[in-house]
């Protein structure tokens, strides 16, 4: 369990680092602290979160050096040569991810030794060959010493081809709508939607950023995906109207993948994985 993409530049690198000791020192070795860099919002609201950002890639970096600092106690001038410590002090460190959509974050994260993510839920291109060239160019840090990369995408499952046609609909409006700024209209299943020819081409597009069926569809697309990107994780997001359908939709990954939610222990060895991560050795 953890963060998905902790947007650092919005934040204090020692906060975030306090925050995710916090968490450790709860759940030893079931902590994921994940890495992003871009506003996730408007830059006017980005802004009021960190006045001082100037979002350069250069102060992007000096942050995760800080933050690979506080985690590792290594002293350094951006900790005042460790006068200035995260708390609280515990033995075991959160898994540290990188999230991408492209090659300059993955190069960060093989740069500085962490392990990546590729959202192909938010960017449909050039995943396999960004974690390609992140395997090439990895550098063993404290934190990670060899290469590790998941890749994420919307999922959706269901016994019922009729939900699955609704959700498939759903979703499509959904993720249009996310384009155009409506991030609050919520399309029911049955509403009508005539899309023009540039729109319906986004709609397309859109479609390789989720893998939408029955059981049987879903579990040969994940396969299938795990093979392409050559990972050892899936991250999957799901979209549904009804609450009950989403968790239906992970019930099923579950069965399909034989996934086993584990009670919750305290040894740092005892890392369990959640059932909305899939991991190839339950795939292949």
């Amino acid at each position: 369990m953890g963060s998905g993409g902790i947007q650092l530049p919005n934040h204090s690198t020692l906060k975030v680092a306090e925050d995710f000791r916090l968490l450790e020192a709860l759940y030893p070795g079931r902590i994921d602290l994940g890495l992003g860099r871009a506003p996730g919002s408007d830059l006017l609201t980005a802004h009021l979160l960190n006045p001082i950002n100037a979002f350069e890639p250069q102060g992007y970096s000096q942050q995760i050096r800080e933050l690979h600092a506080f985690l590792t106690d290594t002293p350094t001038p951006g900790n005042y040569e460790g006068k200035i410590r995260a708390i609280p002090r515990i033995d075991t460190r959160p898994n540290l991810w990188m999230l991408t959509v492209g090659g300059e974050s993955a190069d960060l994260a093989a740069q500085f030794g962490m392990a990546l993510s590729f959202a192909q839920f938010i960017h449909p291109v050039g995943g396999a060959a960004a974690i390609g060239a992140y395997r090439d160019r990895f550098q063993p840090s404290p934190l990670l010493s060899e290469p590790q990369a998941s890749v994420g995408i919307f999922a959706f499952c269901s016994e019922d081809p009729q939900k699955v046609a609704e959700t498939q609909s759903f979703i499509d409006h959904r993720l249009l709508g996310f384009e155009k700024g409506k991030y609050d209209e919520i399309p029911a299943y049955d509403s009508a939607t005539t899309y023009t020819e540039a729109e319906w081409q986004r709609v397309l597009s859109n479609r390789s950023r989720a893998i939408i069926g029955t059981p049987d569809q879903v579990k040969e697309k994940l396969e299938s995906l795990a093979r392409e990107f050559d990972v050892d994780e899936i991250v999957i997001s799901t979209l549904a109207l009804q609450a009950e359908d989403q968790l239906r939709s992970f019930e099923l990954l579950a069965e399909l993948f034989q996934l086993k939610r584990g009670p919750l222990k305290t040894e740092a060895s005892s890392k369990a994985e959640p059932a909305t991560e899939l991991s190839r050795r339950s795939i292949t």
